[in-house]
């Protein structure tokens, strides 16, 4: 009954304090006159209006565009039509802001109710508890949690939109009316997409916005709550930030040793800015006799790394501290501790980015990497053995040579060579230069054997580095299935390989290994890419505790559940003992940056989940998240269930092409969001393998069919119905936290799929059947999953949330329209000219979406 209470009284303040508001402002919002079309603001309610009774009344998108400008807006042609649309998105899209901007105005009034509260619930149990403060403080000396900003391309909103809407949430926040207008007609005549795609350095350049307005101040805030509260050791950060744009070059042929450079000197100019910012305020405080030379000297270091170039830079975090830490003491000693607290700051916040701010992670393909080696064997070790290429994975561990080298790639080498040995000898320089924690992480994705990963060794030996200075940790990364299923014995044969064990003991024995949800899901589908991260996950861990490996997961995690996401702290907080779980580190990409971590408020509150998800799950385990013999051969008899139905529809001869035809897929790469190809292998004909996880989710989410994150899933729960074994997974679902995550994951996917705006394919006579059996299978999910879990409705557990997405899918419901009529009308037309137009009609819609699923893509 409390819960029920407290859920009611949240759905009220979250309709005082966002529905109310949002229809006030956007009533405001919409008297804005923006270029053009003076009355687009007064038409827009109708418009939406009509999208939505249309959709309910199952018409094609072009019956409901063409009904409406013949009820609403008669007389004018075909071309003046499409511009009231663009006039539609412009506003629609600014909404989206709006409402998210409203939203996060209200974190802190609102609350969350999540079961697994932030840190201010482990700071209670340690108040209370003098025992549960030493388990915790010694829990948190075996813990980390790494937060990793990708570059992937679903992060729609400039670095000046998000200015915008920072200012926005601080004047929402004070109800200050006329900043509120005046933020909103900036908003109306700012651009929301660029006109050209951005280098890898641009993406950077947008991600360290995060790094520096909102990451700084909410990890260093994070860690000093941390420290103040637990028996914790300054020098022993508990968080870590990791970077990937510029570093991650796997498919995506623009990033290259040069952008690799530019973005370790952009993150180590901008945490000396950050630095810098706050010695300002240190200065204005520390003003005492015995300090002049330390200030200066401090001033001269961070001013000159912030603003001038550096011709031979090097890692100045020692020099920074010993400097900081003098300052400390003399204060202590001599002036009763006055203003230790904002020395103390400086000292934690270079104690945790050091002249790096967040770790340059590289990756790259094992396919091309076993390329770039076998170039090595011809060029640098010429005494390789004839036919190593062939020799099988045994023969091929005997012949490694790991003999050192210092082979410079010459400039006749292929590009993707030379970037390869090129990057491995800049990994030192940048080392050098912003610390070895500035660039020590390489990711072999697609890694199916260890030769990958030693082959890998081989090419940094022969490039300059050293077996016993080799500062470097070799990631693979299992992805797909059939990797998966093969981890074990690639990770058994690594830590049982005398030169790899030799390595990892000079590491501290400490392995990370990544593993992707994004195409596994392709692979296999949401439950069997589920089931095989977590059995690839208990066999790594044994594994690992059996060679005496401390094992860090890297989860490559996107926002939507088909990718990984959901509720991410509930994911950890359901890790059984059978699981490593004292190390957290996941990707934070796309609309996720700035849905969960877009202000300081967000981020802290995210960021302290995800530790006391780790933390409370290792002291006090919920056995029942220790799967019995039996749980798991349910699960696997479903995964195996939904997997066989999801690789049939993969093979589905119309499969590819309805992808083509009724989503945006082939126009993705026209979306100037991102420097990344949507495909690998960009000239040839589109193959679903070549196909990259975010473009696949992302054009199901256009579609407003969450394919990926529930087909299948339906079935299977059919299949244990009518073999009877029904009880025994809604037993499961009740007690098992890994199971429930899983299906309530499944069930946030599915509150944002809308199949009534494809109902018009159902008459198809090419597709209709096609659409018929998917439309069918959410059906029978959405069914199945209602009665097993006793729910009304999907995602009855969290109202709030749930309200929340019905009000972002209504915002952007004439978008999907609109989308689907140009795409119509693509299909109808030959004239080259309205081509392009419906093309860009197309492509300016999916930014609006994206945004408001905040976590589709």
């Amino acid at each position: 009954m409390p819960t029920t209470l407290r859920l009611s009284q949240r759905e009220t303040t979250f309709n005082q304090e966002v529905v109310t508001r949002f229809e006030l402002y956007n009533s405001l919002f919409q008297t804005l006159p923006f270029y053009q079309v003076k009355d687009t603001g007064i038409l827009l309610p109708f418009f939406s209006s009509h999208c939505e009774k249309g959709a309910a009344a199952e018409l094609s998108p072009t019956e409901i565009i063409e009904s409406f400008f013949k009820n609403y807006v008669p007389g004018i042609d075909h071309r003046e039509q499409i511009n009231r649309m663009f006039r539609f998105i412009q506003y629609i899209e600014r909404q989206v802001v709006l409402f998210d901007a409203i939203e996060d105005s209200s974190f802190g009034t609102l609350g969350r109710t999540d079961d697994t509260g932030p840190l201010q619930s482990m700071v209670q149990q340690a108040t209370s508890n003098e025992e549960a403060r030493k388990q915790i403080s010694k829990q948190l000396k075996d813990f980390s949690l790494r937060l990793v900003l990708t570059a992937h391309p679903t992060q729609f909103y400039p670095g000046t939109v998000l200015g915008i809407m920072t200012d926005l949430i601080g004047a929402l926040k004070a109800n200050d009316i006329p900043e509120i207008n005046t933020l909103l007609q900036q908003l109306g005549k700012t651009p929301f997409f660029n006109k050209t795609s951005p280098t890898p350095v641009d993406e950077a350049v947008s991600l360290v916005w995060f790094l520096e307005n909102v990451f700084y101040h909410a990890l260093s805030g994070i860690q000093s709550k941390l420290e103040q509260e637990f028996d914790m050791e300054g020098n022993n950060p508990v968080l870590e930030l990791g970077f990937w744009p510029g570093g991650d070059r796997d498919g995506n042929p623009n990033v290259t040793t040069q952008s690799t450079r530019e973005v370790a000197v952009l993150l180590r100019k901008h945490i000396f800015r950050c630095y810098y910012r706050d010695f300002r305020v240190l200065k204005r405080r520390i003003t005492f006799r015995g300090f002049a030379d330390n200030i200066s000297k401090l001033e001269k270091l961070l001013y000159d790394n912030a603003f001038n170039e550096q011709e031979n830079p090097k890692d100045l975090q020692t020099e920074m501290l010993d400097i900081l830490k003098s300052m400390r003491e003399t204060l202590v000693t001599s002036h009763d501790s006055l203003f230790v607290d904002i020395v103390g700051d400086m000292i934690q916040k270079v104690q945790l980015f050091g002249s790096y701010f967040a770790t340059l992670d590289i990756r790259q393909d094992s396919r091309v990497l076993r390329s770039v080696f076998d170039y090595g064997t011809k060029k640098i070790y010429t005494g390789a053995p004839k036919g190593y290429a062939e020799m099988d994975e045994a023969a091929k561990l005997k012949t490694l040579p790991f003999t050192e080298a210092d082979f410079v790639c010459p400039a006749d080498a292929d590009d993707m060579t030379r970037d390869t040995l090129d990057t491995i000898r800049l990994m030192r320089q940048i080392q050098e230069s912003n610390g070895v924690k500035g660039c020590q992480r390489f990711i072999i994705s697609n890694c199916q054997q260890a030769s990958d990963i030693l082959q890998l060794i081989d090419l940094f030996l022969w490039s300059g580095w050293k077996k016993d200075k080799l500062t470097v940790d070799f990631m693979p990364l299992f992805e797909t299935v059939n990797d998966l299923i093969h981890a074990g014995d690639v990770m058994e044969t690594l830590y049982t390989h005398p030169f790899y064990k030799k390595h990892l003991k000079s590491r501290g024995n400490r392995q990370t290994i990544m593993l992707g949800f994004s195409d596994s899901t392709k692979d296999g589908g949401y439950l069997m890419a589920n089931w095989s991260i977590y059995k690839a996950k208990v066999e790594l861990t044994a594994i690992a505790r059996k060679h005496g490996i401390d094992l860090a997961f890297f989860d490559g995690r996107g926002g939507p559940p088909a990718r990984g996401g959901g509720k991410t702290h509930r994911f950890y907080a359901s890790m059984g003992k059978e699981i490593a779980n004292d190390h957290i580190e996941l990707t934070i990409q796309g609309q996720t940056v700035s849905s969960q971590y877009g202000s300081v408020e967000t981020a802290r509150f995210n960021t302290e989940q995800l530790i006391n998800a780790g933390i409370i799950s290792a002291l006090h385990p919920n056995h029942k998240d220790l799967l019995d013999h039996k749980h798991k051969a349910l699960i696997a008899e479903m995964a195996e269930a939904s997997h066989g139905l999801f690789l049939a529809l993969r093979e589905h001869p119309l499969f590819v092409e309805y992808l083509e035809k009724f989503s945006p897929l082939k126009l993705l790469s026209h979306i100037n969001i991102s420097s990344r190809p949507t495909k690998r292998n960009a000239s040839a004909k589109l193959k679903l393998e070549d196909l990259r996880a975010i473009s696949f989710v992302t054009s199901w989410s256009q579609l407003k069919q969450s394919i990926p994150g529930f087909y299948g899933v339906g079935t299977a729960l059919k299949k244990m119905k009518d073999g009877g074994s029904w009880e025994e997974v809604k037993e499961l679902y009740q007690n098992s936290g890994f199971f429930k995550t899983m299906l309530d994951n499944c069930m946030m996917s599915m509150s944002k799929s809308d199949f009534r705006v494809t109902a018009y394919l159902e008459k198809d006579k090419k597709f209709g059947k096609f659409w018929i059996s998917l439309k069918d299978e959410f059906e029978l999910t959405k069914s199945l999953l209602l009665e097993l879990t006793g729910m009304a409705v999907l995602m009855e557990e969290s109202p709030v949330e749930r309200r929340s997405i019905a009000i972002r899918e209504k915002i952007v419901l004439p978008l999907v329209i609109v989308q689907h009529y140009a795409l119509q009308c693509l299909n109808n037309t030959k004239d080259e000219e309205l081509i392009g137009i419906y093309n860009k009609l197309v492509i300016r819609t999916v930014y609006g979406i994206v945004n408001a699923g905040r976590n589709l893509a």
